[in-house]
């Protein structure tokens, strides 16, 4: 059985963290971090292929970070606040970088209660929260049914749901506190319901931590497409997880409206794949991890930085200068034949200087029994397989064909339901083995 792995932001450089899935969860089970890498070429989906005895990162690296003194297996509570030693106060002076992100009138260890682990790794841990009170500053706007749809202001029901908070240890790390700064400088003010961002940052000043508070998701898609390869399966649970186009073409069409919305702030994500696509309760699409994200205003000039990963990676990254803002659309081409193949393209390829100009993506491979793609979805990938000065702008992508065949969020709901039953099932039957 695969493990069970979300994704959420996770400043640039930072370790992977990786879930560890468990029948006792509730639905919204994780949202765990993984970060990009561009000097490694992991295994498609960055997955391993069986469930780890420890959480490992995505540089195969076993986790050393343990839980609070206070921890369980699972849970931990959290104790009231101490009083300030010299060593706090010096963990104070360490973190006023962050000061302008800082919500400093809240205690997060008194703000929040029932805390369970779900996720561990190198940069820190991910937890299940519930917010004390009624009062819940976690409420992302609610996405359009369609692209032309206004923003809806948070619901009710979306202001008490559970939160993710990561808790990062920070102290006497100005690398680790220098890469959260620059995210959250990057992200300030970017408010999207197809962008999963931090809501609220609070300083631990015993724990000498930071907390970030963030909206708990479901899973990302790479999950979605890990679950269908897991052992034990049998072949009409295989069926049962399979993403079909109109699926594909919603998960597009969220894509195109968070990137949309990203290039208006002249923001270039750079790292577009499926384990940093997560979704909500609801079936939302959202774009995370801005680790390798940058804002590049007209005029600036372009760059050289490699980021990414290799299957996913925007051939002009590998060949010299480019423009951040048309690597995303090449990205987003590269994750849609994967959502269809079930691994990203050229995970074949032994040797990456094979791939350093290679803007066409390969043939989809052909599956016995199973309903080609339609003329509009391969129209699409050549819309986005481009070299740069013939790829397909974002907006231009929101009016193609195949992202008007999307299918209703209700059906990624079910999906979401429907992956959980399969890995309930095949937990226990592994439990009666």
């Amino acid at each position: 059985m695969k493990p069970h792995l979300a994704v959420s932001t996770e400043p640039s450089g930072q370790g992977a963290l990786r879930a560890v899935f468990s029948p006792t969860q509730t639905s919204a089970s994780a949202s765990a971090s993984r970060t990009s890498f561009a000097s490694l070429a992991p295994s498609p989906h960055g997955l391993t292929s069986a469930l780890p005895s420890a959480p490992v990162s995505a540089a195969g690296r076993t986790s050393t970070l343990s839980p609070p003194a206070s921890a369980t297996a699972s849970t931990f509570s959290v104790p009231s606040r101490e009083p300030r030693s010299p060593r706090a106060s010096a963990f104070s002076k360490s973190i006023k970088p962050l000061a302008v992100f800082v919500d400093a009138s809240v205690d997060p260890r008194t703000r929040f209660t029932d805390l369970v682990e779900i996720a561990q790794g190198e940069s820190g841990s991910v937890f299940s929260a519930r917010v004390v009170g009624t009062t819940e500053p976690f409420a992302p706007p609610t996405a359009p049914s369609s692209p032309a749809s206004p923003l809806a202001t948070p619901s009710t029901s979306a202001q008490t749901r559970p939160v993710a908070l990561k808790i990062v240890p920070a102290a006497s790390n100005t690398t680790k506190l220098a890469s959260l700064r620059r995210e959250l400088d990057l992200v300030r003010g970017i408010r999207h319901p197809n962008v999963l961002r931090f809501e609220a940052v609070f300083v631990d000043v015993p724990g000498e931590a930071i907390w970030l508070g963030m909206e708990l998701m479901e899973r990302s898609l790479a999950d979605v497409l890990a679950l269908r390869d897991a052992e034990g399966l049998e072949d009409t649970e295989r069926r049962s997880v399979r993403v079909g186009e109109r699926l594909i073409a919603r998960f597009v069409w969220d894509v195109l409206l968070a990137l949309s919305y990203l290039r208006k702030q002249h923001i270039a994500h750079r790292d577009l794949r499926s384990d940093n696509l997560l979704l909500n309760r609801d079936g939302v699409l959202k774009l995370a991890d801005f680790g390798s994200a940058v804002r590049h205003p007209p005029g600036t000039q372009k760059l050289s930085e490699n980021v990414g990963v290799l299957y996913w990676q925007a051939p002009e990254i590998r060949t010299g200068l480019y423009d951040p803002l048309k690597v995303d659309v090449w990205s987003l081409g590269a994750t849609t034949w994967e959502l269809a193949a079930g691994v990203p393209p050229f995970a074949d390829v032994e040797d990456p200087r094979a791939l350093e100009s290679a803007y066409k993506l390969p043939p989809l491979p052909e599956d016995e029994g199973e309903v080609p793609m339609s003329r509009a979805f391969h129209d699409f990938l050549h819309l986005c397989a481009q070299p740069v000065g013939s790829r397909a702008e974002v907006d231009e992508l929101l009016n193609a064909h195949f992202v008007r065949t999307a299918c209703p969020r209700s059906t990624v709901v079910h999906l979401l339901a429907t992956c959980k039953t399969i890995e309930n099932k095949v937990l226990g039957r592994e439990s009666d083995e």
